[in-house]
């Protein structure tokens, strides 16, 4: 009897992994899938850069605003019911993208996507992590991120072969039988759990969310209509006001969904503003970078995911040894190396830049970019989390990924507002004048990451790691 016990919680935590899994590499798959698919997209619905941008910062804005908001839900409401809701969600709004006939529909169906992300990525980590002893916990939690990693580092070459060897429709039409068959098996195999019920803080998800959208227009069509505007100026007043709302709201919330108290700690405050940095440089190099390659130097979108790969694939290698070595020196010299040999990288790659340039000196300017920010990207959120008490883990890491999400909207934004200043899509060279200026600035934000990154304290993890034990 106890021999099948053991066979049958040992199967249900295989199920638990396998289906959080698949719902995880799907959701984090397509924050970047769609990057070099963009041109055949544009092609197609007739798009501009910008609303080429909104393809990626509505899916990006929708799922920072929907995390915490999600994660207390299922809470409340139970883990496994709104895990499925989610699959569901992120589905039925896939297909829509499949079929949209144009791209305003494109990008409400991609944002509707985005709030389906939100609600499996917390959930789906809060279910395994329930599935799985103490013990086993950080192994666990380790491979999903391993997960997460490898669905990041593939989206552009996955975006590239499907939009080539098929259609950029069909990176939309895969995630519906997998996200459907998923949901199937969830209902049978999860198992249903409940955390406290914390007070939702719909208020603070709104003002924020609104404030950020109204604040990523204004970047976004500064490009093209100026900063003097009367709507870009009004948009971004709006922006700052709802944002300064947002604040004001959560100083005096019971349980508020941005605890700004933990924003005293000089340490936690510094490590976010550098995640948020950090995040918004890789998603806005990509976003530049696939473009290039195709708009400036004619590749295919599968020859543009190929050569993006020793960027994107260096996390497997150096973010383990990465991680091995801040237990010796201490994370802040490893975030500020790495971000700064990131920008380095970027900014090599900008000079290199030219119509009818050849793929193979921009071999060695991506591989340092990839080495420095593999350097910074498993550090960060453990900056983030050693920084607070352990009560309040939970709350500092869904503060960390929602700033991170915003940080890539935000950073996308400006970086095409750059772009629109100084070039545009109708021609390789005119791509061309835009994109350096652009990836210069991404490069700037990478250095204000690093700078940033100084007011971390040199507190060495295992010395954290005693402090919490006490």
């Amino acid at each position: 009897m106890a021999n099948q016990l053991q066979a049958t919680t040992r199967a249900q935590s295989i199920w638990t992994l396998a289906l959080t899994g698949i719902a995880f590499f799907m959701v984090a798959l397509d924050s970047l899938v769609v990057v070099t698919a963009l041109p055949a997209i544009q092609r197609e619905l007739h798009a501009s850069l910008a609303t080429l941008e909104w393809t990626v910062n509505a899916f990006t804005l929708a799922y920072a605003a929907g995390i915490t908001t999600a994660a207390a839900l299922g809470d409340r409401f139970g883990r496994r019911r709104l895990f499925l809701m989610g699959l569901v969600l992120f589905s039925v709004a896939s297909a829509a993208c499949a079929v949209a006939p144009s791209a305003t529909l494109l990008i409400a169906a991609r944002a509707i996507q985005g709030l389906g992300a939100a609600v499996i990525m917390p959930l789906s980590l809060t279910i395994l992590v329930s599935a799985f002893g103490p013990k086993r916990r950080a192994a666990i939690v380790g491979i999903w991120g391993g997960i997460g990693g490898l669905a990041i580092a593939s989206g552009p070459l996955v975006g590239g072969a499907v939009t080539q060897g098929l259609d950029w429709h069909w990176i939309f039409w895969v995630n519906v039988p997998i996200g459907l068959i998923a949901t199937l098996f969830s209902r049978v195999q999860l198992a249903e759990s409940h955390g406290p019920a914390t007070r939702l803080d719909l208020p603070a998800a709104t003002l924020a969310s609104a404030g950020a959208i109204a604040i990523v227009w204004s970047l976004m069509r500064s490009g093209e209509l100026g900063w003097g505007n009367a709507q870009v100026l009004a948009s971004l007043t709006g922006g700052v006001v709802l944002i300064g709302g947002f604040l004001l709201w959560e100083r005096g919330a019971i349980d508020p969904m941005l605890p700004l108290r933990l924003f005293a700690s000089r340490a936690f405050a510094a490590a976010n503003l550098t995640a948020f940095l950090m995040a918004g440089s890789i998603f806005a190099a990509a976003f530049l970078i696939a473009q290039y390659f195709q708009f400036g130097l004619g590749y295919s979108p599968l020859d543009a995911g190929l050569r993006l790969l020793p960027w994107t694939a260096t996390p497997f290698v150096v973010s383990p040894i990465a991680g091995l070595l801040s237990e010796r020196i201490g994370r802040r010299p490893l975030m500020m190396a790495g971000l700064v040999v990131q920008a380095i990288g970027l900014t090599w790659i900008a000079q290199l830049a030219s119509t009818g340039a050849a793929y193979g000196p921009f071999v060695l300017p991506l591989l340092i970019a990839g080495i420095g920010i593999s350097m910074a990207l498993p550090i960060a959120p453990a900056a983030v989390m050693s920084a607070v008490a352990p009560h309040d883990m939970g709350k500092a890491s869904g503060v960390n990924s929602t700033l991170q999400r915003f940080g890539s909207a935000f950073a996308i934004a400006i970086a095409a507002a750059v772009f629109a200043a100084n070039g545009h899509i109708g021609s390789p060279a005119s791509f061309t004048t835009g994109f350096r200026p652009a990836l210069m600035v991404v490069a700037a934000l990478s250095i204000l990451g690093a700078i940033s990154a100084l007011a971390i304290g040199e507190r060495r993890p295992a010395v954290a790691a005693a402090r919490v034990a006490a």
